[in-house]
């Protein structure tokens, strides 16, 4: 029997541009004891993972790359959900803070 690929293919996002698309880091619900921690209290992570980089324009050249961990704002960006993951966002290279280097 013939089946349909089409329902298997993903969604890939592609930022144009001085886009990035960064996934934000999980920040724990659990202590290393083991003590659960209120999703109230659990504060937005602001580290994420470079996942795409946008071309840069004819005034900007991307500094960026893809795998980079990359300080966040605490707000801004625009948050997107893709396959039921509402950890992605696209930020503007010039609001990103800074890049992790270990």
């Amino acid at each position: 029997m013939f089946t349909s690929s089409l329902s298997r293919l993903a969604k890939t996002i592609l930022p144009i541009g001085d886009r990035v698309l960064i996934q934000r880091v999980v920040t724990a619900k659990q202590t290393s004891s083991g003590v659960l921690i209120p999703e109230s209290s659990v504060k937005k992570s602001n580290e994420g993972t470079v996942i795409e980089v946008g071309s840069g324009t004819k005034d900007w050249t991307m500094t960026v790359k893809k795998g980079d961990t990359v300080l966040l704002p605490e707000f801004g960006g625009m948050q997107i959900k893709v396959d039921d993951n509402d950890q992605l966002a696209i930020y503007r290279e010039s609001e990103i803070l800074g890049v992790v280097r270990e």
